[in-house]
């Protein structure tokens, strides 16, 4: 930035008021890059000039600013809603996005005389009541079935105004003659009667569901006082269908009466926020988003975002919001809850659960769609969690094994495009190092097997993961170094107790979010050297110790028990042979005793 640049913000932010806002930044285009709100707006802008970012983005996002403007209003929640209406207006390059851009089903109740019930992703301004947004449209179309198996409503677009019934302008229709419409375009039903039924379609929609089945009973009670057990039994279907409606929501708490539950998840690149609408008690929408991160923002500045956006898209009024932490945002006569037991933790939890899954979902999805995108995607991540100048397409493990000093091996296994190459996997005996000494033989393997590649001009990883943690990678790495490795290939440890990653030259350990991909990468390969070498070590001990006994027998040498071993492959097919099997392959006198020593084993 230039000292005259810098010059002209520092007259800017002089006069910026210490009163909420939101402000812009414009590039040497004039258009706008950023858009943020905040409580003070003279600290907020002044925090961009005065101090370095760890942020690379936000680095370059304050070397594009030649020009700031600012609004003022009057409180942070108001700052809030301008600052998210703006950035949907205008979608600045350096903004969080909110990718939602899914055209949900609403069920409208349009505003006309007797009116229709019916869905649509459209919302028109025209004074009808809109429900929604739904995720599913199987769900709008049973909840649309049971209103027309209770209510009698109209599906036609006629202008059923009261001149034009008076004037017989219409003619029943299909719908009349099944019984699917009582005819209000013929005077064959009232207005009020009709209205009556759209009041109770309201009611449910809003979760009020137990106030309906309470006003039909109260009908069907006084129809059967005054002996109209026709109509009595029509409330009493109608009531039916209204109890299973009830009985498949998600029933909480009756005393949690109007809440808005929020939960957030995030990763390196973006935030999942989950909610959850309870009115009496009973969940009646569930609704995720996915924000983009573009400046590495933090939950608490993410949250605020989320549940702007969802309220102003539910029509959310709610006066309690349960949230998994405190937010340092306030909404006027709104209480914001973090709930430690009962039956609101209970919530929070199950919201929890409900954005896990939803992550879950879409990251299979895009695997499923599109795996080598995945696949750059988990070593786009891994290379920049762990610093790496190339891509890790390439990553080798390497892990030791010596079960209480004997049998010292070691395992090397591949993994290529973040996936276990089991053909590459490689098992290591120890050669030139005498007793229980790890770093000596990790010293010993990593030589052995860069040397070979190396000889054979083969392909070097680009990663190395010891699994250890910094004697275990000083000793892989004074092998490195005497091959002249040394910057060509990325090396680090990862040790058991708390996972964390050593780099070289740094006491200060990496410690990634247990969630991250990156750490799930480099435990499954440190895991699977694991398993891998130990399975060599058991198999080797098993052979030895099998060897050790067939080594008992005078007369029978290490190439007649390798000949042996190699046709039966084990103990108890050599010991069940019989003499003629042994003779064609050991000759005469060393199968004799090989048949005497187990017999006497036996006796």
């Amino acid at each position: 930035m230039s000292e005259n640049s810098s010059n002209q913000f520092d007259a800017i932010i002089r006069v910026l008021p210490d009163r909420p806002g939101v402000y812009e930044f414009f590039n040497k285009e004039g258009v706008i890059i950023y858009v943020g709100k905040a409580k003070n707006l003279k600290k907020r802008v002044s925090s961009y000039f005065v101090k370095t970012h760890d942020s690379a983005k936000t680095r370059i996002l304050v070397r594009s600013i030649v020009d700031i403007k600012h609004i003022v209003v009057e409180t942070e929640t108001d700052a809030l809603l301008l600052e998210n209406n703006l950035i949907k207006k205008y979608q600045p390059r350096y903004n969080v996005l909110l990718k939602d851009d899914k055209t949900y089903p609403w069920i409208c109740i349009k505003n006309e005389p007797f009116p229709r019930v019916f869905y649509t992703r459209n919302m028109i301004k025209d004074g009808s009541k809109y429900y929604g947004p739904f995720t599913s449209v199987l769900m709008v179309r049973t909840i649309l079935d049971l209103f027309k198996q209770i209510y009698m409503l109209r599906s036609c677009k006629l202008n059923l105004t009261r001149q034009n019934i008076e004037n017989k302008k219409f003619k029943v229709c299909l719908e009349y003659h099944i019984g699917n419409c009582k005819g209000p375009c013929i005077n064959g039903q009232s207005a009020a009667d009709y209205d009556e039924s759209i009041e109770h379609i309201h009611y449910i929609l809003k979760g009020n569901i137990g106030q309906v089945i309470q006003m039909l009973k109260t009908k069907m009670n006084l129809s059967a006082e005054l002996f109209k057990y026709e109509e009595a039994h029509i409330l009493k279907e109608k009531l039916a269908l209204l109890e299973g409606f009830k009985s498949k929501s998600t029933i909480v708490n009756p005393d949690i009466t109007d809440v808005d539950v929020y939960s957030i998840l995030d990763d390196e690149n973006f935030a999942y926020i989950n909610f959850l609408k309870v009115v009496n008690g009973s969940i009646i929408q569930v609704h995720t988003i996915e924000l983009k991160k573009i400046l590495n923002e933090t939950k608490e500045e993410l949250l605020p975002l989320g549940i702007v956006a969802i309220r102003e898209k539910f029509h959310s009024v709610s006066k309690e919001i349960i949230v998994p932490f405190a937010l340092d945002y306030q909404i006027n006569l709104v209480k914001f809850t973090i709930p430690q037991i009962g039956d609101k933790k209970k919530l929070l939890e199950l919201s929890e659960k409900n954005v896990k899954f939803y992550r879950l979902d879409k990251l299979k999805q895009i695997e499923n769609v599109d795996p080598l995108k995945h696949t750059k995607r988990i070593l786009k991540t891994l290379q920049d969690d762990l610093r790496l100048k190339e891509l890790p397409v390439h990553i080798e493990c390497f892990d030791n094994s010596n079960i209480q000093g004997t049998n010292p091996v070691a395992a090397c296994v591949v993994f290529r495009n973040a996936k276990p190459s089991k053909k590459d996997y490689r098992h290591f005996n120890i050669k030139t190092v005498e007793g229980p000494n790890d770093f000596a033989s990790m010293e010993e393997i990593i030589y052995r097997r860069y040397k070979r590649l190396l000889d054979e001009e083969k392909d070097l990883p680009q990663l190395i993961i010891i699994d250890g943690g910094k004697g275990q990678l000083s000793a892989a790495l004074s092998s490195i170094d005497k091959l002249g490795l040394r910057g060509r290939i990325s090396i680090i440890g990862i040790a058991k107790r708390l996972e964390e990653i050593y780099f070289p030259g740094d006491s200060v350990p990496l410690y990634l979010d247990k969630n991250s991909e990156s750490l799930k990468v480099i435990q499954q390969a440190r895991n699977e050297a694991h398993r891998f070498g130990i399975t060599f070590h058991r198999d080797k001990r098993s052979k030895d110790f099998l060897k050790s006994e067939l080594s008992e027998i005078d007369g029978v040498g290490e190439k007649t028990i390798e000949v042996l071993f190699s046709s039966f492959g084990s103990i108890k097919k050599i010991k069940n042979a019989d003499l003629d099997q042994l003779k064609n392959l050991i000759g005469d006198a060393k199968a004799k005793l090989v048949l005497d020593f187990f017999n006497s084993e036996n006796s």
